[in-house]
């Protein structure tokens, strides 16, 4: 079948990339590195000069547990010859070990060929000559001294270590600057750099006498966003409501009663519904995993090619999007580490299997022309791999359905908010989800909540049910900073966009029971 073509959406910013990156020689490394790649042989070859400056920040009842700073930097050369892979790195940046990082490059490719059973093709992509982008924040917290966030997260575990009930608070800012600089024999030369941070704080409160605790956190999603997320000058966040409120949540849910098992209408709300997609459509829609390329590490897919245009995913209102230019994506890039464009696209269109994350290698074998830019590499010295998008479920296009309207139409039900715990099978089909907090729906009213929750469901049974799909004033971005794949291990971050939606007669388990409790 034919696949719509990818579309490229350019964002556009007034930021630059940090002087210090660009004071590096980066085209004498890239100069000298490619030209020795073509002597030695090599039909294509990519330099990356990658540098990573990582932050944590860690709290416990309003003191500081640690703070760790962290920079890496390195270059990688990655090289093609006679259709095989070559790579290898370094962490000096001097044009004569770019030179020679490329020869051992070669000599990698060389000493794989025989263990080669398909040649390396790469899809074409429009030469990037000396481009840079900058992803969309306001505040740097890289510019922010450390005494000043440590003071912020000690005011926001004060506000929740001060209410009833509250026995400990921890919390917790994870900070990431990333640059990098590719350049290829094709002629592309690009510089980026992305910002990116994850602050969360959560309350524990703890029953001695029974011997048991429970938590509640915020649900502030990781985001590709500056220091005004944390502060909430940016107005995205509402830090000071949230905090207020999650003693009371907290308080109520170790009240709750335990839920009843068995077939249940949900209306899940997007700070739940993100690890869904994550694990049941942007897993499975790898089209590594799809062709059991990628398998030992967290499996394969059962949304295969053959099924490509027929597969029916979920109920015609679902339609689902890859997109590396989503604003403040984890997952957003200017061009991903092959030199290809970030593009949108879809991935499942009324409710049927459209398309794949793919990257230049990939492309080629499903039929298609060009790469939608999805390889990453999460190190200088990891070679680039195919890699998750921002994979996100549209809200609906013809009318702003509310969440409080999903919920008037549920008579018995729950509604779910906030992400916990997970499991899902090697081919991505059998799952159970748990969450954050579940208030139970009684004629489409909100009634208290309810607690020992999962749903349990296929893949295409849970996205089967969804009757309907909120507007856009309820599609937020959920996302994570620790998706896992490959091996050697790599991690990215990546964000997934979703409304709240209404599905009906799904499985949920009593998690207590369960347990044998």
């Amino acid at each position: 079948m034919s696949v719509p073509a990818a579309s490229v959406v350019t964002v556009s910013t007034s930021r630059v990339v940090d002087e210090q990156f660009r004071a590096l020689p980066l085209r004498a490394l890239s100069d000298a590195a490619l030209a020795a790649a073509q002597a030695a042989g090599a039909e294509h070859a990519d330099l990356r000069v990658h540098r990573l400056v990582t932050q944590s920040i860690r709290l416990r009842d309003g003191r500081v547990e640690a703070v760790t700073d962290s920079v890496e930097l390195g270059l990688a050369v990655r090289v093609v010859v006679d259709g095989t892979w070559g790579f290898a790195s370094h962490a000096e940046l001097t044009p004569a070990t770019a030179a020679e990082v490329a020869r051992r490059a070669v000599e990698v490719a060389r000493a794989l060929r025989s263990l080669n059973r398909e040649r390396v093709e790469l899809a074409p992509e429009p030469v990037y000559a000396d481009l840079s982008w900058v992803s969309e924040y306001d505040v740097d917290p890289f510019t922010v001294a450390t005494s000043d966030k440590v003071a912020l997260l000690q005011d926001y575990s004060d506000r929740l270590a001060a209410a009833d009930g509250v026995d400990h608070v921890s919390a917790s800012v994870l900070q990431v600057k990333e640059q990098t600089f590719y350049a290829d024999t094709a002629g592309s030369r690009i510089t980026q750099q992305r910002v990116r941070l994850h602050p969360q704080l959560e309350a524990t409160t703890v029953d001695a006498s029974a011997g048991e605790f429970e938590t509640m956190r915020t649900l502030a999603a990781p985001a590709g966003r500056g220091w005004e997320y944390v502060t909430g000058a940016d107005g995205v966040w509402d830090w000071s409501d949230e905090l207020a409120r999650i003693p009371e949540w907290l308080a109520e849910k170790v009240k709750a009663p335990t839920v009843v098992a068995g077939p249940t209408d949900l209306v899940i709300d997007p700070t739940n519904l993100w690890l869904t997609i994550h694990e049941s459509i942007g897993h499975a829609t790898e089209y590594d995993r799809a062709i059991g390329y990628e398998s030992a590490y967290a499996g394969t897919s059962f949304a295969t090619p053959d099924q490509l245009g027929t597969l029916r995913y979920g109920t015609p209102i679902m339609h689902v999007t890859g997109d590396r230019t989503q604003r403040n994506g984890l997952a957003s890039v200017g061009y991903d580490d092959e030199g290809v464009a970030g593009q949108r696209w879809d991935l499942i269109r009324d409710g049927v299997l459209v398309g794949y994350q793919l990257d230049r290698v990939f492309a080629p074998r499903l039929g298609l022309e060009r790469s939608n830019g999805c390889s990453y590499a999460d190190s200088p010295h990891h070679v680039p791999i195919q890699r998750m998008a921002n994979v996100s479920l549209q809200p609906d296009p013809d009318r702003d359905t509310s969440t409080a309207e999903l919920i008037s139409r549920v008579e018995n039900g729950l509604y779910i908010v906030g992400d916990k715990s997970w499991s899902i099978d090697m081919q991505r089909y059998n799952f159970q989800f748990t969450g954050q907090r579940f208030f139970q729906i009684r004629n489409g009213e909100l009634v208290g909540q309810v607690r020992d929750v999962a749903y349990q469901a296929t893949t295409t049974d849970f996205w089967g049910s969804m009757e309907a799909v909120g507007g856009q004033s309820t599609w937020q971005l959920g996302g994570a900073f620790n998706c896992g794949k490959a091996q050697p291990g790599q991690v990215a971050a990546v964000s997934h966009g979703s409304p709240s939606v209404l599905v009906r007669g799904v499985n949920v388990l009593n998690t207590r029971s369960e347990a044998g409790q």
